[in-house]
C-alpha cells in the first residue's frame, strides 16, 4: 500500500492504492477526513499522482531505507510538499497516548492476578496443609504448588487459539471464568481434591493471561510509548506477587486467614471481565479478520479520530490483512516464520535457565546465612528489588531500546551469579559470605528486572507477524511454563548432587550464552510500529 497526503483549502486529504493493483496508475479519488467521517474532494488528482510518484520512488529504495529514517518522520519525508502544520503528528501522538491508558490498566488486572496466584500459595501452604489434613504429606503439598504451573502451561497454549478465534477482549472475558472459579474453589476447599482443582483452574487462567496481556497491550499501544506500557505488564506481575506476600501478614494471628487470601482474587477477576466488556477490541485483530469498519471505530476510541487515517494506512501497508488465511500451529514451524519464532522461544529459554526461579526459591536460605531469619523479610526484599528494577526498566524501555536492556540485564545477572558462587566457595571471602550472598541475590534480581524479566513478553508480540502473533506468543509462553515447572521440580535435587556453587556457575554460563545470542539474533524494535517491524522482518526472511 502507498499513500500521499496533500492539502487543499486548509483540509488534509489522503490517497491510497495498492502497488500491485492497476489502480496505482489511475488515482481517481482523494479521501478528505472530516468531522463526520470524511467526504470526497475533487480537483486534486494531478497533485495526488505527483506525490504518489515521490513515495513510489522512496519505496523503490527498499524497506531498509525506510528504517534508516526516523519512523516518526519517515512518512513526512516522502511527502515533503506537505506543510507540517497541516499534520501536527507530534501533538496527535502525545494526545493519543492518554486514550489507551484506561484499557491498559484493565488488561493489567490479568497481570496482577498472574503474580497474585503464583505468590499466594507460598505463605498460605503451611496453614492450608493443616486444615486439609496434608501437613505430613510433602507430595500432596507439592501438588498444590505445582498444579497451577501445569494449568498455566495448558492455558498458555490454548490462549493463542482463543485470542485468534474470539478476539482479545472476549478471550479476556472468558479467562475471567477459570480465574474467579479457581480462586473461589481454593478458598472454600474442604478437601485436597477441591483445592487441586481450584489451583488447576487458576493456573489455566494465569496461563491464558500471561500470553494475552502483553499481546493486547502491544497491539493497542502507541508506538512512541509501546515499550513503557508493555513493561508495565511485568511491573504489575511483581506488584501482584508483593500483594500476595502482604496478604499473608495476618496469618500469624489468624490461621484461617488463608481462605481469605485465596478469595481476594475473585474481585479483580470480576473487574477484569467487566472492564473488558467495555474495552475496544484490538484494531489489528479486527483488520486481520476483514472487519475494517470496526477496526476504524476501535482506532478512533484508542487514539482519537485524528489518527484513523494514519493507523489504517499502517495496517494496510503491513501487506497481509485478511488476504491470507488465519495461521495454524504448523505454520509457526515453516521456513517463513521459524527464525523469528525460534527467537521468541529462545528468549524465554534463556530467561528461565539463567536461574531466576532458582534464586527466588533459594533466597530464604541465602538470607538466613546472612543472619536474616524472617521469611517475610527475605521475600519482601526480593520482591521490592524486582518491582524497583522493573520501574527503572519501564522508564528506559523507549529510550535505551529492548536489545540493549536485554544485553545489560543478562550481563548483570551473570556477574551476580559469579559473585554468589564465589561467596560460597572462596575462603578469603568467608567472613563476608553472608553479606555478599545477599548483595549478589539483590543485584541479580535487579538485573533480571531491568531486561530479562519484562523484555521477552514485550518483544515477542512486536516481532511476530500479525497472522501468527497470538499463537507464536502462546507457544513461547508455553516454553516458559514448561521450563518453569521442571526447574521447580528438579532444582533442589540438582543442588544436592552438584552443590549450589556449581549450579550458580552454570547459571552464569547461560547468561553469557544469552548475551552472545541476543547480540547476533535479536532486532531492535524501539520507535517502530508493529507494521514497520513486520515489513522489515518479512524482507529479511
Amino acid at each position: 500500500m502507498i499513500r500521499c497526503a496533500v492539502t487543499a483549502g486548509g483540509c488534509v486529504a489522503s490517497w491510497s492504492g495498492d502497488r500491485r493493483s492497476p489502480a496505482v496508475n489511475n488515482p481517481c479519488s482523494v479521501r478528505m477526513p472530516t468531522g463526520n467521517g470524511g467526504g470526497w474532494c475533487g480537483g486534486l488528482r494531478s497533485r495526488a499522482a505527483d506525490l504518489a510518484g515521490l513515495e513510489m520512488a522512496s519505496l523503490r529504495g527498499g524497506v531498509g531505507g525506510l528504517f534508516r529514517a526516523s519512523p516518526r518522520y519517515g512518512r513526512l519525508q516522502a511527502t515533503a510538499a506537505v506543510d507540517p502544520e497541516d499534520i501536527p503528528l507530534e501533538k496527535v501522538q502525545v494526545k493519543s497516548s492518554g486514550h489507551v491508558l484506561p484499557y491498559v490498566g484493565v488488561a493489567c488486572l490479568g497481570a496482577i492476578l498472574f503474580g497474585y496466584h503464583l505468590g499466594v500459595v507460598n505463605g498460605a501452604l503451611e496453614y492450608l496443609a493443616k486444615d486439609l489434613g496434608i501437613a505430613e504429606n510433602a507430595v500432596l503439598q507439592g501438588w498444590v504448588v505445582s498444579t497451577s504451573l501445569a494449568g498455566a502451561t495448558l492455558g498458555s497454549f490454548t490462549g493463542g487459539s482463543l485470542a485468534d478465534k474470539f478476539g482479545r477482549t472476549r478471550t479476556f472475558i472468558l479467562d475471567a471464568v477459570p480465574l474467579a472459579l479457581g480462586a473461589f474453589l481454593s478458598a472454600t476447599a474442604q478437601d485436597i481434591r477441591t483445592m487441586i482443582i481450584g489451583r488447576l483452574l487458576a493456573g489455566i487462567g494465569i496461563g491464558i493471561s500471561s500470553a494475552l496481556v502483553p499481546l493486547y497491550i502491544s497491539e493497542i499501544s502507541p508506538t512512541e510509548i509501546r515499550g513503557t506500557l508493555g513493561s508495565v505488564n511485568q511491573l504489575f506481575i511483581c506488584i501482584g506477587i508483593l500483594v500476595a506476600l502482604l496478604a499473608g501478614l495476618p496469618l500469624a494471628g489468624n490461621p484461617a486467614w488463608w481462605r481469605t487470601m485465596f478469595g481476594i482474587a475473585v474481585v479483580p477477576s470480576i473487574l477484569l471481565a467487566v472492564g473488558m466488556a467495555f474495552s475496544p477490541e484490538s484494531p489489528r485483530w479486527l483488520f486481520q479478520q476483514g472487519k475494517v469498519i470496526q477496526a476504524e471505530s476501535a482506532v478512533k476510541r484508542l487514539y482519537g479520530k485524528e489518527m484513523v487515517t494514519e493507523i489504517m494506512y499502517d495496517l494496510r501497508a503491513s501487506g497481509q490483512s485478511s488476504s491470507e488465511p488465519e495461521a495454524g500451529w504448523f505454520d509457526l514451524f515453516s521456513k517463513r516464520y521459524w527464525k523469528v519464532v525460534s527467537v521468541g522461544a529462545a528468549l524465554f529459554l534463556f530467561q528461565q535457565l539463567a536461574g531466576i526461579n532458582a534464586v527466588v526459591y533459594y533466597s530464604t536460605s541465602v538470607f538466613r546465612s546472612a543472619g536474616i531469619a524472617s521469611d517475610v523479610a527475605a521475600s519482601a526484599l526480593v520482591g521490592a528489588a524486582n518491582v524497583f528494577g522493573t520501574m527503572i526498566a519501564s522508564s528506559l524501555m523507549d529510550k535505551q531500546g529492548r536489545k540493549s536492556l536485554l544485553i545489560t540485564s543478562f550481563s548483570g545477572m551473570g556477574a551476580s551469579m559469579l559473585l554468589l558462587a564465589l561467596s560460597f566457595t572462596w575462603k578469603a571471602l568467608a567472613p563476608y559470605s553472608g553479606t555478599l550472598a545477599v548483595v549478589g541475590t539483590v543485584l541479580y534480581v535487579l538485573s533480571f528486572a531491568l531486561g530479562a524479566g519484562p523484555v521477552p513478553a514485550l518483544l515477542l508480540p512486536e516481532i511476530f507477524a500479525s497472522r501468527i502473533r497470538a499463537k507464536a506468543v502462546a507457544l513461547s509462553l508455553g516454553m516458559h511454563w514448561v521450563i518453569n515447572f521442571f526447574i521447580g521440580l528438579y532444582f533442589l535435587s540438582v543442588v544436592n548432587k552438584f552443590g549450589i556453587s556449581n549450579v550458580y556457575l552454570g547459571f552464569a554460563s547461560v547468561c553469557a550464552l544469552a548475551v552472545l545470542y541476543i547480540a547476533g539474533n535479536v532486532v531492535e524494535t524501539k520507535g517502530r510500529s508493529l507494521e514497520e517491524i513486520e515489513r522489515e522482518l518479512s524482507v529479511a526472511e
